[in-house]
């Protein structure tokens, strides 16, 4: 059996924990590829809303095999609230949530140290979550990073003290303050609790499971305009969130690979700094934000709201080798009259482009718009697509022509019932 790919298409915050929760039935594993606790996917059902920030989000189906992958970076004390939090729901972890041993660890210097760079960034910072995500990928990278297979090492206090003192050398340099006392005590005990979970060699586990016909459903967080290549660099993550980070996230071979979903709202939104160019600072985009609870489910922040982009989906598509497209939150836009959207961008010398600029953020360039009527009502009511607003089955056409990929799923409101196939 092979392995379907579900992200986001955008800056993020796209909607792809309901996405994965209302896929998930049709699964055997749901696996997390990459990311850390600066993901927030959100589920909604039974009125109630869940958030979660490194569990797979198929943990509430009892059957599902949820694994977090060696891309991911865990942060354990985000991990044993996470899990706490989740207890009332009676799920059974020890049987269905496994970590990989070789998912990186983020130490409670890594939080100390992202908040020493981004001050030091000044007017230029990135606009990070602050949650340690970027240094501990750092660690990664430079080869000096502590992993969860270290954690039951007899090694792992040396290893533990030895980049510890090596964080605070960096520090100091910054002449940054941090009290490492609460911190270390909330980390011990809680490297303590994820001992006694299913730590896992997850690349055998995972190919394993395709070679025993298994469904596998591969779960990116950010949004591919974050990816560390090709995003809007350097406003971007740390690691790699499109398709390609799945193999490298889990250890399956890209052939292996079969459908990539891939998840967009009808607008768009960002978080933090960097270039967004359909946002719309004006009475449109606080309107957005309004109708769509557009604040950061992991960070509170409010959400830079704007039309949608063409260029940049069609680019996203793309590189990760989209077949389906899932429009998400089309209800924010029942009370338009008119929509529109961005279809080129006019650069300085009058030509029209689809392409993205090598650098959205210096590149002198101008959206150019597509205005289309709205349907201007509730669409609570609605459950299939023949029986939309017409206003909205053009939307909806208008993309999928513009984009040349199907969309397969509407989402008109929160909830896990509140989601349209378009599949015959």
């Amino acid at each position: 059996m092979s392995v379907d790919v579900l992200l986001g298409l955008q800056w993020g915050d796209e909607g792809k924990g309901k996405i994965v929760d209302y896929l998930a039935p049709q699964y055997d594993v749901v696996a997390r590829f990459q990311g850390g606790p600066n993901a927030g996917h959100t589920l909604e059902f039974d009125g109630i809303k869940h958030v979660l920030h490194q569990i797979p989000s198929g943990i509430f189906h009892e059957r599902i095999k949820n694994i977090i992958g060696n891309g991911v970076v865990l942060d354990p004390v985000v991990f044993k609230k996470e899990i706490t939090g989740l207890q009332k729901f009676n799920i059974n972890f020890k049987k269905n949530l496994f970590i990989s041993k070789k998912a990186q660890v983020i130490l409670p210097s890594h939080k100390f140290l992202d908040d020493a760079y981004e001050k030091a960034k000044g007017d230029s910072k990135i606009g990070s979550t602050l949650r340690g995500i970027g240094p501990a990928y750092q660690d990664k990278i430079a080869r000096q990073g502590l992993r969860v297979g270290d954690i039951v090492s007899p090694a792992f206090e040396d290893k533990y003290r030895h980049l510890l003192n090596l964080h605070k050398t960096i520090l100091r340099y910054y002449n940054y303050e941090a009290d490492f006392t609460e911190k270390e005590k909330e980390f011990e005990d809680a490297l303590h609790f994820m001992k006694s979970f299913n730590i896992i060699d997850s690349e055998y586990f995972i190919n394993q499971a395709i070679g025993n016909k298994e469904k596998i459903l591969a779960e990116g967080a950010q949004g591919s305009l974050l990816d560390i290549d090709f995003g809007s660099y350097p406003f971007v993550t740390s690691s790699t969130t499109m398709t390609a980070g799945a193999c490298t996230g889990l250890g399956v071979a890209p052939s292996k690979i079969k459908n990539v979903y891939g998840i967009f709202k009808a607008y768009c939104t960002r978080v933090g700094s960097g270039p967004f160019p359909t946002e719309q600072v004006n009475d449109i985009g606080e309107t957005l934000r309004k109708q769509g609870n557009e604040y950061g489910s992991t960070t509170g922040r409010p959400r830079r709201c704007g039309w949608i982009d063409i260029p940049a989906l069609k680019y996203a598509i793309m590189l990760n080798g989209v077949t389906e497209l899932m429009m998400m939150k089309v209800d924010v836009l029942n009370s338009f009259q008119e929509i529109k959207v961005c279809t080129h961008y006019k650069l300085a010398d009058g030509t029209l482009t689809d392409q993205l600029p090598y650098d959205l953020c210096a590149a002198n360039y101008e959206p150019v718009y597509t205005t289309l009527p709205g349907w201007h009502c509730d669409l609570s009511a609605y459950r299939d697509r023949n029986s939309f607003p017409q206003q909205l089955k053009d939307y909806v056409c208008f993309l999928e022509n513009a984009l040349n990929t199907p969309i397969t799923i509407i989402s008109i409101g929160p909830d896990r019932n509140q989601t349209v196939s378009t599949k015959s």
